[in-house]
C-alpha cells in the first residue's frame, strides 16, 4: 500500500469529510422538523391527518435511498413549470437535489422512531397529567415529547449512522465527498485500495465519535 498518495491527497480528503458533515448535519437537522410533527401525526386516529403523513413515510421507508436521489435530480427536470420557477436555481444543483433527498429520507425514518416511543408511553403519566389539569398541548410539550425523545436516542444514533453511511451515495451526482474524494484519487493513480482505504477509516471515525457522543448523553440521561 503506497500511504504516500494519501499523505499528498488528503487536503482533497478534508474537504470531502467536511461536505459529508454538513451534509448529513443539515439534512438530520432538518429532518427532525418533518419527523416530530410526522410522528405525532401517524399515531392520530384521525385517518385524514395520518394518511398523507403514512404515505410519506410508506415511500422513502420502502424505497432505496439512491432512486430517491435520482428522482430528484435526474426526474425534476422534466417539469417545465418547475423549470420555469425560481426553485430551478436549487433544483440543479447537486448539492440541493441531495440534501433534499437526504432530509425526506432520515424524515421519514426519524418520525417512525417517533411514532414508536410516543406508542409506547406509560399510560399512567398521561393520565397524571389529565388529572393534574394539562391540556393536550401541554402534556405533549412537556411529558410525552421530552420522555420520548429521551428514549428515542439509541436508535436515533443507528438512524444518524446510516444517514452517514447512505451519504456516500452523493458522490454519483458529482458532489466531491468523502466517496467523491476516493473516486478522485483512484482516478488521479489508478490505486482504488488506498484511495477507498483512506475513505473507509473516515467514515469509520464520523461512525465512532456519534457512538461516543451518544454514549454520554444517554449516560448523562441516566443520571437525571
Amino acid at each position: 500500500m503506497d500511504l504516500s498518495i494519501i499523505v499528498n491527497q488528503y487536503s482533497l480528503y478534508l474537504n470531502g469529510l467536511w461536505t459529508t458533515i454538513w451534509l448529513v448535519a443539515l439534512s438530520l437537522l432538518l429532518g427532525l422538523f418533518i419527523a416530530v410533527p410526522a410522528g405525532i401525526l401517524r399515531g392520530s386516529g384521525n385517518w385524514f391527518a395520518k394518511g398523507p403523513v403514512w404515505f410519506y413515510m410508506y415511500f422513502f421507508r420502502g424505497t432505496p435511498l439512491l432512486i430517491q436521489l435520482f428522482i430528484i435530480y435526474y426526474g425534476s427536470a422534466q417539469f417545465d413549470s418547475l423549470r420555469e420557477s425560481w426553485l430551478w436555481d436549487y433544483f440543479q444543483e447537486a448539492w440541493f437535489c441531495a440534501l433534499l433527498a437526504f432530509t425526506l429520507n432520515t424524515g421519514a425514518y426519524t418520525a417512525e422512531i417517533v411514532r414508536g416511543v410516543i406508542g409506547t408511553m406509560d399510560k399512567g403519566e398521561l393520565e397524571a397529567a389529565k388529572a393534574y389539569g394539562m391540556s393536550t398541548w401541554q402534556t405533549l410539550r412537556r411529558i410525552t415529547l421530552p420522555n420520548s425523545l429521551r428514549r428515542a436516542l439509541p436508535a436515533y444514533s443507528n438512524e444518524i449512522i446510516f444517514m452517514i453511511h447512505g451519504s456516500a451515495i452523493a458522490g454519483v451526482v458529482t458532489i466531491v465527498d468523502i466517496t467523491g474524494a476516493a473516486r478522485v484519487v483512484n482516478a488521479r493513480y489508478y490505486a482504488p485500495f488506498e484511495a477507498y482505504f483512506a475513505a473507509g477509516l473516515l467514515y469509520m471515525c464520523l461512525t465512532f465519535s456519534v457512538i461516543y457522543l451518544f454514549k454520554k448523553l444517554e449516560a448523562s440521561y441516566s443520571q437525571q
